[in-house]
């Protein structure tokens, strides 16, 4: 099992570690380690989800600060960044 700590290797952000912190896709960091796991998980079974998508995905995990906006801007660009 893998948690978010180990998602970084080598001392480097994982591409969704670095897009959540690029473009904001968290503020007091409560929802953040689920948001980025599941995200991680998404860009692993659909490469490049649609805005729907993620949304969709993203249903069971609850944030109260963000409104999903850039949460979900940090997922797609860590798609694109993984996609190289």
């Amino acid at each position: 099992m893998t948690t978010i700590e180990g998602l970084a290797k080598n001392g480097e952000l994982h591409p969704v570690q670095a897009a959540f912190k690029e473009h904001h896709g968290l503020q007091c960091g409560f929802c953040t380690p689920g948001m980025v796991m599941s995200a991680a998980d998404l860009l692993k079974r659909n490469p490049n989800p649609s805005e729907t998508d993620v949304r969709e995905w993203l249903e069971g995990n609850l944030c109260r600060c963000t409104g999903y906006h850039n949460i979900v801007k940090a997922i797609r660009a860590a798609a694109r960044a993984l996609a190289g």
